[in-house]
């Protein structure tokens, strides 16, 4: 009896002692890296927004060509831009299979500068525009729109090499397997997160009026009576000040010294505002003249609507966990494009019933304004009045979405970050 009692007492300390090797000798996943191969992720991505949204941006210098060739109005042109856009995020085609998975996997290589490295990939929308833009209109000019189109389309075989530099990262908080149904693969259990359905709606009302000024921009420039390049001027300025933006604003989040939800609807508001100035621009006098308030206009809006993209991706891991964020990502542009496939459209029948776009623009700012008054509805998005105690939760890399706003969201910049307060 001694030796079996012994004998029992052992194998009950073996049980206990070999998992706990196991678990040792296991090798875990590394957190996100913070750099090395994710610069690498961080130009390819730069290069697909370049070869996708700036080139989109830039497409509405053909859209009067396109009118006067099939004697369309402005609404049906309209459409070119806003389906494309609708079927590439929401049918996940077209140039929604690079631009998802290349922001979803930068995400995922960064942690405390994760918003600046998306603002960094971001910049390519504007720096393509800057290229793209007086670029289209020298094609436009020289080879009709046909030979333009078919030389951009030559321009974004790009796209190839750039997804290949896309390399795979295994993070803690990863999914043990593959998913189970359908459902789960396409990431629909985040809508039943409250968090992430606030920023689901206010995302896809800002998306009606946040790509309106992609297709309707120029057009807008020549309504006002600025000549092809006065509008290529413009849509220049709007690039610019987009791309700067992107960048000081992912490194301003990336400080933490305000919550990203807060940042999040404040650049949304004034994303709304900066529209609704290129709306109210008055009418220049001759093509020879730059339009320096439309200029003007048009640089604050880009400041505003570039500050507001980073921030759009940058608050996702926060909300859903690193390891859904390609998922969400996905998401997010499906629902973009919603608003995306209508705003366009809606811009130009307001302007083909009105005679020019101000009405156009000022509609469109006003989904923009409501989408970003929903954000407020995100944890910590608002200030309140006595300091919340931190919450015993894991890094922002396995989201903190909670039952109630009761608790601060942690900014990529972890545990150091600034206190928010709750009520």
């Amino acid at each position: 009896m001694p030796g079996s009692l012994k004998e029992a007492q052992t194998w009950r300390l073996l049980s206990q002692v070999v998992p706990l090797l196991q678990a040792v000798m296991t090798p875990k996943p590394a957190g996100p890296p913070d750099g090395g191969w994710g610069w690498v992720v961080a130009a390819a991505a730069f290069a697909v927004n370049g070869l996708s949204y700036g080139l989109l941006r830039s497409l509405g210098l053909a859209l009067p060509d396109l009118a006067e060739h099939f004697d369309r109005s402005a609404q049906d042109t309209a459409w070119v831009s806003a389906l494309a856009l609708a079927v590439q995020q929401a049918a996940s085609s077209g140039w929604a299979l690079v631009f998802a998975p290349a922001l979803g996997t930068l995400s995922r290589y960064f942690s405390r500068r994760r918003v600046l490295a998306v603002g960094l990939a971001l910049t390519g929308n504007g720096a393509s525009s800057l290229l793209l833009a007086p670029a289209l209109q020298l094609l436009l000019d020289n080879f009709g729109w046909r030979g333009a189109l078919l030389l951009l389309g030559s321009i974004t075989l790009h796209l190839t090499p750039c997804g290949a530099l896309l390399r795979p990262l295994a993070l803690p908080g990863d999914p043990l397997g593959p998913p189970r149904s359908p459902l789960a693969a396409l990431g629909l259990g985040l809508f039943t997160r409250r968090a992430f359905l606030v920023f689901a709606l206010g995302t896809a009302l800002v998306g009606g009026g946040y790509f309106v000024p992609y297709v309707h921009l120029a057009p807008h420039a020549l309504d006002r009576g600025l000549g092809g390049y006065g509008a290529v001027l413009v849509v220049t300025v709007a690039a610019v000040g987009d791309a700067g933006a992107r960048l000081l604003c992912g490194w301003l989040a990336d400080q933490g010294w305000v919550p990203l939800p807060r940042l999040l609807a404040m650049f949304g508001a004034l994303t709304g505002l900066g529209l609704l100035a290129v709306g109210l621009v008055p009418v220049v006098g001759n093509e020879e003249s730059w339009g320096g308030p439309l200029l003007a206009a048009a640089g604050a809006y880009g400041l505003s609507a570039g500050s507001y993209a980073p921030l759009v991706f940058g608050v996702l891991p926060g909300l859903v966990g690193v390891g859904g964020v390609v998922q969400a990502t996905g998401l997010v542009m499906m629902l973009m494009s919603l608003g995306g496939l209508l705003g366009p459209p809606l811009s130009g029948f307001l302007r083909d019933e009105t005679g020019d776009f101000t009405a156009s623009f000022l509609v469109c700012s006003s989904f923009i304004l409501s989408g970003s008054f929903i954000y407020m509805g995100l944890p910590s998005a608002l200030p309140s009045c006595r300091p919340a105690s931190r919450p015993g939760t894991p890094p922002p890399e396995r989201g903190e979405l909670l039952p109630n706003p009761q608790f601060a969201l942690l900014p990529p910049g972890g545990p150091h970050s600034t206190l928010d307060s709750t009520c």
